[in-house]
C-alpha cells in the first residue's frame, strides 16, 4: 500500500504577521529576568500604553512637585515603574496603539535615570554614557529584528532589563552610593552589549561569506567568469 507523504500545512500569513509583530514589540520593551519570571503569573495584565503613560506622568509629577530629594524617596520612581509597567508584559501588544509601549518605556527609563541621577548629584557624564549604552542596545535590537535577525534571549536577561536597571539605580541612590552603582552598571552593560553585538555581526558576516562561497562553487565556469569580470562572454 502506497501512502501519501504528509505535508506540514503552511502557517496562516495573518497569524504569522501577528506573531512577528508581538515578538518584535516584546523585544523592543527590553524586559529583563524579573519581568520574564512573572509574565505568566499576572493574569490578563494591564493595557500597555495607558499603564506606561500613567507611570511616566507620575514620575514627571514627582519631579515637578519637588518630591525627588536625596534619600530613600529616590527609589520611588523605579517602584512606580515596576508596579505599573511590569503587569503590561502579559498582554499580546496587538492593539492599535500598543506600538507606543516600547518608546514610552524607554522614555520613562531614561527620564528616571536623569532625574534620580541629578537628585543624587551623580556625575552627569556617567548618566549620559549609561543612556547611550542602553540606547545603543535598543537600536541594535530594532535593526536586527527588522532584518529577521533575533538577538538571543540570554542578552535580555543578562542586560537586566529596564526593571532591574532602575531598581539598582534607585537602591543605589537611596543608599547614597549611586555613583558607584552607576559606574559599575555602565561598565558592565557597555561591555556586554558591545561584545555581543560585534561577535553576532561578525558571525553573521562569516555565515554569509560561506553561503556565497557555496553558491560560487555550484556556479558554472561561465557564470563564475561573468561574476568575476562583470561581463558575459560572447555567444
Amino acid at each position: 500500500m502506497i501512502t501519501q507523504p504528509q505535508t506540514t500545512p503552511a502557517p496562516d500569513p495573518y497569524e504569522e504577521r501577528l506573531r512577528v509583530q508581538t515578538a518584535r514589540l516584546l523585544a523592543y520593551r527590553d524586559d529583563g529576568p524579573l519581568v520574564t519570571a512573572l509574565r505568566g503569573k499576572m493574569g490578563p495584565g494591564l493595557p500597555p500604553v495607558p499603564a506606561t503613560l500613567v507611570a511616566l506622568l507620575a514620575i514627571i509629577a514627582m519631579a515637578v512637585t519637588g518630591m525627588l530629594d536625596d534619600g530613600p524617596v529616590l527609589l520611588v520612581p523605579a517602584v512606580v515603574m515596576v508596579l505599573l509597567v511590569l503587569p503590561t508584559a502579559a498582554r499580546d501588544h496587538l492593539g492599535k496603539l500598543d506600538w507606543l509601549a516600547p518608546p514610552l518605556i524607554r522614555a520613562a527609563e531614561f527620564l528616571t535615570i536623569i532625574l534620580v541621577g541629578l537628585a543624587a548629584d551623580a556625575p552627569k557624564w556617567l548618566l549620559f554614557v549609561l543612556i547611550y549604552v542602553v540606547g545603543y542596545h535598543t537600536y541594535d535590537t530594532v535593526y536586527r529584528t527588522r532584518q529577521s535577525i533575533w538577538p538571543p534571549d540570554w542578552v535580555f536577561k543578562a542586560g537586566l532589563g529596564w526593571e532591574l536597571r532602575l531598581l539598582l539605580l534607585g537602591a543605589g541612590a537611596a543608599l547614597g552610593v549611586l555613583t558607584w552603582v552607576l559606574a559599575a552598571l555602565t561598565l558592565y552593560l557597555g561591555v556586554l552589549f558591545a561584545v555581543e553585538s560585534v561577535t553576532s555581526w561578525v558571525r553573521l558576516d562569516k555565515e554569509s561569506a560561506l553561503a556565497q562561497a557555496g553558491d560560487d562553487l555550484e556556479a558554472s565556469p561561465e557564470e563564475a567568469m561573468e561574476q568575476a569580470t562583470g561581463e558575459a562572454e560572447p555567444a
